[in-house]
């Protein structure tokens, strides 16, 4: 059945649950993970009203294991679910979980719908109550076809794609190579070694870049010479800077006003393009 998903102004709130706080306040926590923040909620979850007794220690930690394995599972699932713009049943997502698993669907939904919403910015919406059937709907409108195909890493890769937007709107709408790497650095530093990508330069300078999603060129009669990150023609057709903006700063309930610069300057897309092309040139 294909999805009636529409592209949504701004953010807004998810409609299954409430998004959770502390997610990307600038500039320290932007380098944290959202899928990590996710599955920390787990924990949380599984800490209230938890005794001390390393037995219940030790059953939480399988349980946190078994959580992360089936959001593992399900999360590539519903973003192909989302790049063919088709809708999704509760029947479809436990029988990719293993139905021995029901007692945990409850959990694991409202999980995968913050780890949806929080890594890719794809709200999950009711629409046949009686058939639990749900569409998935672009909040940030990004696609991301061709750099999450092959399913390994794809909640880091889709994390690193939104931060590297959001900064480079921070900066003025250019990144230079070197605060990139410095991002990219304290980005491992903060963040959990299974979310840390494999090679993120390489991810960044070829398959970004190839797929339009950023620019890295030359900054034009820098002396010496040096690089910086745009975005890309497709980043620019796919999404706008004020949706990526108002996504992030939602997470942490950030006030955009805190950046009066991003607020008040003009929409510099033709400008970009244009930089872009003649950096290409050059």
């Amino acid at each position: 059945m294909g999805a009636t998903a529409r592209e949504e102004p701004g953010s807004g709130a998810p409609s299954c649950p409430q998004n959770p706080q502390g997610i990307f306040s600038l500039p320290t926590a932007l380098a944290s993970n959202a899928r990590s923040q996710c599955c920390e909620s787990s924990g949380r979850q599984g800490e209230e009203g938890a005794s001390s007794s390393q037995g219940e220690d030790a059953s939480q930690v399988m349980q946190d294991e078994l959580l992360n394995d089936k959001l593992d599972k399900l999360l590539p699932f519903l973003l192909q679910k989302y790049q063919k713009k088709e809708q999704v049943t509760m029947e479809e997502i436990l029988r990719v979980m293993d139905p021995g698993y029901r007692a945990y669907l409850p959990l694991i939904f409202r999980l995968l719908c913050k780890c949806m919403y929080l890594t890719f910015g794809i709200d999950m919406r009711e629409v046949a109550a009686p058939g639990h059937t749900y569409e998935l709907v672009p909040i940030l409108g990004l696609t991301y076809n061709g750099i999450l195909d092959n399913e390994v890493q794809i909640s880091a890769k889709a994390d690193l794609l939104i931060l590297i937007l959001s900064t480079i709107i921070i900066k003025g709408n250019s990144l230079s190579e070197g605060d990139l790497r410095d991002l990219l650095s304290n980005r491992q530093e903060l963040g959990e070694r299974e979310y840390v990508i494999e090679d993120p330069w390489k991810f960044i300078t070829e398959d970004l870049v190839r797929e339009g999603y950023l620019v890295y060129q030359q900054v034009p009669n820098s002396d010496p010479v040096c690089y910086e990150f745009l975005w890309g023609p497709r980043a620019h057709a796919e999404t706008t800077q004020m949706k990526v903006l108002t996504h992030m700063f939602s997470l942490d309930r950030t006030d955009l006003r805190s950046y009066p610069h991003v607020c008040k300057q003009p929409p510099r897309k033709k400008n970009d393009k244009l930089r872009a092309r003649k950096g290409k040139d050059e």
